[in-house]
């Protein structure tokens, strides 16, 4: 925020895992919202995820590339529609790959190259939030890339042991790059909390958005 004392500074929230506030300019926030808006039309829409147990995610759900369901990967959308899960474009896997060399630097140059091939978009209205969990149904080890758009939300980041403390909560806000790899790729992570009314009033959003981008390794 521009009435900030301070400006928002890289962090290194645990090894391997780093926030970068206001990585994605206004202009390219407003790019992304629309391609989300895009993507979220049937068919292979936004849509509720239902888990093994019988309950419902409240942040809804849209995937590109492979169709993410508990706990498994397809290539439609089977716990839906059923149609073919929408394209995984290149501008998006070259947006993971820079995001990766910005937020790891030279350490992480093996995954200079990535195929990055899946995208998860989650749309959390006021209410929604997502239980700690781990980003494990994937047969790579390449860093998880996490963009933020709209609301500004907690973001609690923990171990890759247990979904309790040790944590670390951190503000994402539209804009911000969290990226995760090497020992903390099988971090727990969740959203206790989204921040009704905080995102920039130009990107036209309620709610937030949050995009994921993920190496399938199939």
């Amino acid at each position: 925020m521009d009435t900030e004392l301070f400006p928002r500074q890289r962090t290194q929230v645990a090894p391997g895992a780093v926030h970068v506030p206001d990585w994605l300019d206004p202009g390219r926030q407003r790019e992304l919202l629309e391609a989300c808006r895009a993507w979220a039309r049937p068919p292979a829409g936004l849509r509720t995820v239902r888990t093994p147990g019988g309950g419902t995610m409240t942040a809804r759900q849209v995937c590109l590339g492979w169709h993410w369901y508990p706990y498994g990967y397809a290539r439609t959308v089977v716990d839906g529609d059923g149609s073919p899960v929408k394209p995984f474009p290149d501008w998006l896997g070259e947006l993971g790959r820079r995001a990766v060399r910005d937020a790891l630097g030279e350490p992480q140059a093996a995954y200079a190259e990535a195929a990055y091939d899946i995208a998860l978009i989650n749309f959390y209205d006021a209410d929604a939030r997502m239980g700690m969990h781990r980003d494990s149904d994937e047969n790579s080890d390449a860093p998880v890339v996490s963009l933020s758009l709209g609301d500004t939300c907690v973001f609690r980041f923990g171990n890759p042991e247990t979904r309790t403390r040790p944590y670390t909560d951190v503000e994402l806000r539209s804009g911000d790059l969290f990226v995760f790899g090497g020992p903390a790729r099988l971090a727990h992570h969740g959203v206790p909390k989204v921040q009704p009314g905080t995102a920039p009033p130009e990107l036209g959003l309620t709610g937030r958005l949050n995009i994921t981008l993920r190496v399938s390794g199939r």
